[in-house]
């Protein structure tokens, strides 16, 4: 079950184009306009004690609240109510249905709020910023207001404008909408769009759901999980960012803050696994496209992220109008983590890439073209793999020969031997063959710590490093290898803390670590279960689930003492982990329909 008093909990809603964030009370309170990364609207995620950045709706005398997804769906509804039985139900989407033969998705949010028990008495909200943090002038018009400051927004709507001015209390007798978008007119009435929409996206949903492949078991989690990951995708481009929010801080007051509303080129191989494994092609193929196209584009070092748009800036700078999280600042925008070197992206792409020279789903598979524009990628990972680099974690203070960017960058090669070799280009695939092994040979010898028992996480170091667990993941050794069976048991016990792992155990640019990846327990989990040990992999799957917030989503971090989460919301390392941890662990639906039925 959730942990109350959870800070993180929201729900997230969207459309491949725009994303907001919504609270158990109805409230929206993070919303970045017109895109992913754009300037947020709604910022009172981030506005400490400062009222100011949301679109709420408060019910005289609410005693209760409770709010929900519809059932696969990303439509999100609230219903809050008094101690007299008057009760509002608060419905809140980002339009998203085939029209024209094309998927329509509007930089829109629409809300509807109706009466469902009683005559409730309710004041309407809207309190919108710009520029992170500083407020909008508003001017009204017929039927909408035009929100001033930076890029209009215009909110239309049949609530009285005077009401929603002034945040006055009325009596709601009947349904109000509300559409948040563009600063455009739009031909039909508030209520015939909301309505027509809302149908048209719920429908759009469930369709979507019913294509996927699914585990038998923890269905409703991978569900919830796939929407998520669709709505983390930015379709024009097929970029997948690795959260929607900046400056949640990892730790309490530890000044881990940083902007997530990009795409992590490491990301991409656990987010396409999933996609793969959900049969999600559609969104997988885009993904692929824009990891190919920043293959396509890169000169010289590749950056660890890029933009939703490849190129865009991404330098980074301190939001003094926002006090942050819970107060706690800086808020950050942009991430100076895309100026760093790490010799990991280059694996990370090939190994994405990879993907659509062996499924014959995808319209358009790898070709010799494609390998071609990669080949490059695995002569600077042939070159660099012993080289110094910032690492996984992106320590800003100092640089080592990191055993996971050496990993990555052995398996570079390793798949472009591969792919060589399923395109009959004998020659190149045992040069990248050879090279592949010599990577292979002296990373094994050099990670390997005696005193440690294990791998540790750099190239002759003495400390253990989660991303290690990976080694086998990606094909380095067997399982069985009993120095993989070492590092895992020494990073379960040297590295847990009340039951969650820790990326690491040593000092970095700000300390101790206090929470724990949440990532790193799917990793642990997952070759637990590539050991043989299945039932306890299971158990902590579980486990995981249990931190989710109410509405299934989980964030980067979990405290280890509290079951808090922190870090930027919702995580898409963490939400692709329920993904493919439930595909290994879950007994096939064979099995489970047997046992289910008898």
């Amino acid at each position: 079950m959730p942990v109350e008093n959870q800070p993180l909990d929201l729900g997230l809603i969207g459309n491949g184009r725009t994303a907001a964030l919504v609270d158990p009370r109805g409230r929206l309170v993070w919303w970045c306009f017109p895109r992913f990364d754009g300037d947020p609207v709604f910022s009172r995620l981030l506005a400490g004690d400062e009222e100011k950045g949301f679109a709420d709706v408060e019910l005289d005398g609410m005693t209760t609240n409770q709010s929900q997804y519809r059932r696969n769906s990303a439509v999100i509804e609230t219903v809050l109510s008094d101690a007299h039985g008057n009760a509002i139900r608060i419905t809140d989407f980002a339009p998203r249905f085939k029209l024209y033969g094309r998927n329509f998705r509007p930089a829109q949010l629409i809300r509807i709020i109706e009466p469902i028990g009683g005559l409730p008495r309710v004041r309407i909200r809207v309190r919108p910023t710009h520029g992170y943090g500083e407020p909008r002038r508003s001017i009204a018009g017929s039927n909408h207001l035009r929100y001033l400051g930076g890029e209009s927004v215009r909110l239309t709507t049949d609530a009285p404008l005077s009401y929603v001015v002034e945040e006055t209390a009325f009596a709601l007798s009947r349904p109000l909408h509300l559409v948040l978008g563009p600063d455009e007119p739009f031909d039909d009435a508030p209520e015939t769009m909301a309505s027509d929409f809302l149908e048209r996206t719920h429908r759009y949903w469930l369709d979507w759901v019913r294509a996927l492949a699914i585990p038998f078991e923890w269905q409703e989690a991978v569900i919830r999980a796939a929407i998520t990951l669709k709505l983390c995708s930015f379709e024009e481009t097929g970029a997948i960012v690795a959260a929607h929010t900046t400056s949640v801080s990892e730790a309490p007051g530890s000044e881990r803050n940083w902007d997530y509303r990009y795409c992590w080129l490491r990301d991409a191989y656990f987010v396409v696994q999933a996609l793969n494994r959900l049969g999600a092609t559609k969104t997988m193929e885009s993904y692929i496209d824009f990891i190919a196209t920043v293959a396509a584009g890169a000169d010289g070092d590749l950056r660890p992220l890029y933009g939703i748009i490849p190129g865009s800036p991404l330098d980074e700078r301190i939001a003094e109008a926002l006090q942050g999280y819970l107060g706690q600042g800086p808020v950050r925008v942009g991430n100076q983590a895309a100026e760093q070197i790490q010799y990991d992206v280059y694996g990370s792409i090939v190994l994405a890439v990879a993907q659509s020279f062996v499924d014959q789903r995808l319209p358009h598979t790898g070709d010799e073209g494609l390998y071609r524009r990669l080949a490059p990628l695995g002569e600077h990972a042939y070159a660099r793999a012993f080289t110094p680099d910032a690492g996984i974690w992106e320590f800003r203070g100092r640089t080592q020969i990191h055993t996971h960017s050496v990993l990555l960058c052995w398996v570079a090669c390793d798949r472009l031997a591969r792919i060589a070799a399923r395109l009959a280009l004998t020659e190149e695939a045992g040069v990248w063959h050879r090279r592949a092994a010599e990577i292979r040979e002296r990373l094994l010898r050099e990670a390997w710590n005696e005193s440690l028992g294990a791998f540790a996480g750099t190239l002759g170091g003495d400390y253990l490093d989660a991303s290690v667990l990976l080694m086998h993941e990606l094909g380095l050794v067997e399982a069985t290898d009993p120095r993989f069976v070492g590092t895992v048991d020494a990073i379960g016990e040297k590295l847990s803390v009340n039951g969650h792992l820790l990326r690491y155990a040593i000092h970095d640019d700000f300390g101790m670590p206090e929470t724990a990846f949440l990532v790193v327990k799917f990793w642990y989990l997952d070759a637990l279960a590539a050991m043989g040990r299945r039932d306890e992999a299971r158990a902590l799957y579980a486990q995981v689930l249990g931190m989710r917030n109410s509405y299934g989503i989980l964030s980067e971090d979990v405290h280890p003492l509290t079951g808090q989460l922190w870090g930027n919301i919702p995580q898409t390392y963490s939400m692709a982990g329920i993904v493919n941890s439930a595909m290994r662990l879950s007994r096939s639906w064979e099995e489970g329909l047997w046992l289910g039925l008898s």
